[in-house]
């Protein structure tokens, strides 16, 4: 009997949507809020390493960075954890495709747009009934009128359930190939019946992968598991010093100030952790959103 594995997990997301770009496009004319002519109809492979020509920033690995022929720059990261620097490294990794432009276009008026497609499996936001969030830059008197150039779409995974909407099949399809298919042994007929879900399911076939793949499958799963058990210790550690540190202030700014000092002792002690348990310096930026500089501060008390 097949074994399909979790599409959300690196390995499998990236053998998908990182090397065969008709599902990537797919996955993101489907996802994203694109007007019938601004649907894309070819992409082309960017390197997931954006790297600006500014010395002081850091590096940045996104999982999947595309390019269709008009030069639209498309970003599509699966995010397991949600930390709250974590909208703020989108914002710089799309920034930084921007910007990157520049090695090419000599003129401002030829940048073209940035789109970042965030899967998030975990639930962010307090709505329950609200899981698909766009964000685009906007004249706050009237939303209508927009300055054009990066665009953001945050998926939260769990709140999703299929409607019967067949102006949104594919929405409907590819969410439920990312929600549905975790560890399993039996496909859903449906996602069977369009072509393109039907081949991303066969690269989720335990078979077609090495014993060496495989075991890389199941690190990526305990590092999740690590990263997520440190993260809530050291968040639930941090909110009891907040508050303590508030109520020390007498005062609401106190109480405030202090939430976000225990923010920022929680966030030091997830570095410290993983540290501690053989984490790359890479790993605990993606983890944490530190700055490389902050975390080498940490290594030598460990």
């Amino acid at each position: 009997m097949a074994r399909y594995l979790d599409p959300k997990n690196d390995l499998i997301f990236k053998r998908i949507f990182g090397e065969h770009e008709h599902l990537c496009m797919s996955l993101l004319n489907s996802m994203l809020p694109l007007q019938p002519e601004q649907q894309i109809v070819e992409l082309k492979y960017q390197s997931p390493e954006l790297t600006p020509d500014i010395p002081a920033l850091k590096d940045s690995i996104v999982d999947v960075h595309c390019e269709d022929n008009f030069g639209r720059q498309f970003i599509v990261e699966m995010q397991m954890h949600w930390t709250p620097g974590f909208q703020s490294r989108v914002l710089f990794n799309a920034s930084k495709a921007y910007v990157k432009q520049l090695d090419r276009n000599k003129e401002y008026r030829l940048l073209q747009p940035v789109y970042a497609l965030n899967l998030v499996n975990k639930n962010f936001d307090s709505d329950p009934s609200v899981y698909y969030h766009h964000y685009r830059i906007v004249n706050v008197a009237n939303t209508e009128k927009r300055i054009e150039g990066l665009e953001f779409v945050f998926i939260e995974l769990l709140k999703f359930r299929p409607g019967n909407r067949a102006e949104k099949k594919l929405y409907d399809l590819w969410l439920r190939f990312l929600t549905e298919l975790n560890e399993v042994d039996k496909v859903p007929p449906a996602l069977l019946e369009e072509e393109v879900i039907k081949e991303a399911v066969q690269y989720l076939e335990s078979s077609s992968y090495t014993k060496e793949e495989l075991d890389a499958y199941d690190r990526y799963w305990d590092s999740v598991r690590t990263q997520r058990t440190f993260y809530l210790d050291a968040l639930d550690e941090g909110e009891a010093i907040g508050i303590e540190k508030g109520r020390a202030e007498g005062r609401a700014e106190g109480e405030a100030i202090g939430m976000q000092k225990g923010e920022e002792e929680a966030t030091r002690k997830v570095a410290l952790n993983a540290l501690r348990n053989g984490f790359s310096v890479a790993q605990i930026q993606a983890l944490t959103n530190l700055p490389e500089e902050k975390i080498r501060e940490i290594a030598p008390s460990t």
